[in-house]
C-alpha cells in the first residue's frame, strides 16, 4: 500500500507522513513547485525532511500552468494578499490525484490542521478543496484532524486505523512541537514559513508589475529582490540591496529587462530593456546612488549602447518617490 502526501517540508507535512508510515504504509512526499514557496530554491532540504518522515520525495515543476491556470482566476478568490489558498490546495491535490495509477498509489495524505488556516483550513474551505480536486472517493485524509473530520476511504476501508490519527485542531503548535521533540526533529520549516503570495510586499509587486506587463515564470523570480522603482516614462528598475542579491539579480534572464553594474562598488540592477532614453539615465542616477560614490562626483554608467555622466542624488529619499514599496 502507497499514500502520496502534498509535502511543504513544513513539521504538520512531516508529521502527517510519520502517522501514515508507521502504519505500515509507504508514501511518496509530493512537492508541487510553484515557484512561490520561498526565495530560494530549497528541493534537496525537502528530500532530506521527507526521508526524516520516512518518505521518498518527488517534485514536479507546475510553474507556468500555475500561472496561466490559478493564479489570476481564482474560483474562491484571495485571502488577505495575493494568496488563492483554497483554489491553490484544490489543483494540487487534483495534480496528486492523477500521479495515483503511475506512483501505484491509494489515497492522498495533507498536513492540514481543522482551523489552523482561516482561509483554507476550516472545514467549509477543507469540502471546497475536495470539490475542485474532484475527489468524488474521498481519497484526501488529513491524519492531524482525521478524528474531527468525517472518516475517509482510507478509513473505511481498513487501510488506516483511524483510532491511530490525531484530532488536532486550531492555531496551537503544541501538540505539534511535542511530537517532533519526542521524534527528534529539529530541522522542519517555521509554521509561519511558506508562500510569498501571503505577503503583502510580495503581493503588491504583483498587482503593480501587471499593470505594465504580461506576468510569465521569469517574473516570478523577478519580483524577489532589490529594491523595486518606476521611473517617470514607466520602465522598471530593480537595485539590489547586498551582495546575496546581486548574485541573484545577475542569474534572472527574464527576456525583456537587461542587467547592468556601476564602475563602483555598488548594486547590480535591472532594467527594461525597451525603457525611454530618460528613463535609462534615470535608472543610472538611482544605481549610483545606491553605490559607494560621492555625492558630487559624476560618473560614467554603461546601459546597453548608452552612456550616461550622472552624479548621486544628494539623498536616497529623493528616490522614494519613484518606489514601488517603501516598506
Amino acid at each position: 500500500m502507497r499514500a502520496i502526501s502534498l509535502f511543504s517540508g513544513g513539521l504538520d507535512s512531516m508529521l502527517a507522513i510519520k502517522l501514515i508510515t508507521s502504519q505500515g504504509v509507504d508514501v511518496t512526499a509530493l512537492h508541487i513547485f510553484t515557484g512561490f514557496g520561498a526565495t530560494k530554491d530549497i528541493r534537496d532540504e525537502l528530500k532530506k525532511r521527507a526521508k526524516m518522515a520516512g518518505a521518498d520525495f518527488l517534485s514536479v515543476d507546475v510553474r507556468e500552468e500555475y500561472i496561466q491556470k490559478i493564479l489570476f482566476d481564482p474560483v474562491y478568490g484571495y485571502g488577505k494578499n495575493f494568496n488563492p489558498c483554497i483554489d491553490c490546495h484544490g489543483y494540487m491535490f487534483k495534480i496528486a490525484k492523477k500521479m495515483l495509477k503511475d506512483l501505484d498509489a491509494s489515497f492522498l495524505v495533507t498536513g492540514e490542521v481543522v482551523g489552523q488556516r482561516p482561509m483554507s483550513q476550516r472545514k467549509e474551505a477543507l469540502e471546497q478543496v475536495r470539490k475542485l480536486a474532484e475527489d468524488k472517493e474521498k481519497l484526501i485524509l488529513r491524519p492531524l484532524s482525521a478524528k474531527l473530520l468525517e472518516p475517509t476511504t482510507p478509513e473505511i476501508k481498513g487501510w488506516v486505523d483511524r483510532e491511530k490519527l490525531l484530532d488536532i485542531s486550531g492555531r496551537s503548535r503544541e501538540r505539534q512541537l511535542a511530537m517532533a521533540k519526542e521524534f527528534g526533529w529539529e530541522d522542519y520549516e517555521s509554521p509561519a514559513g511558506g508562500c510569498l503570495l501571503t505577503e503583502p510586499v510580495y503581493s503588491q509587486k504583483i498587482r503593480e508589475f501587471i499593470e505594465y506587463e504580461e506576468f510569465s515564470v521569469e517574473a516570478i523570480e523577478l519580483l524577489k529582490y532589490g529594491r523595486h522603482f518606476r521611473l517617470e516614462d514607466g520602465a522598471k528598475l530593480i537595485v539590489g540591496r547586498d551582495k546575496d542579491e546581486n548574485i541573484k539579480l545577475q542569474n534572472i534572464n527574464h527576456p525583456n529587462y537587461t542587467s547592468f553594474r556601476v564602475p563602483i562598488i555598488g548594486p547590480t540592477s535591472l532594467v527594461n530593456k525597451n525603457a525611454s532614453i530618460k528613463d535609462l539615465e534615470l535608472a543610472a542616477k538611482i544605481a549610483i546612488t545606491y553605490a559607494k560614490s560621492q555625492k558630487d562626483k559624476s560618473y560614467r554608467v554603461k546601459i546597453l549602447d548608452y552612456e550616461f555622466d550622472v552624479t548621486p542624488f544628494e539623498s536616497k529619499t529623493q528616490t522614494h518617490k519613484y518606489l514601488i514599496n517603501k516598506n
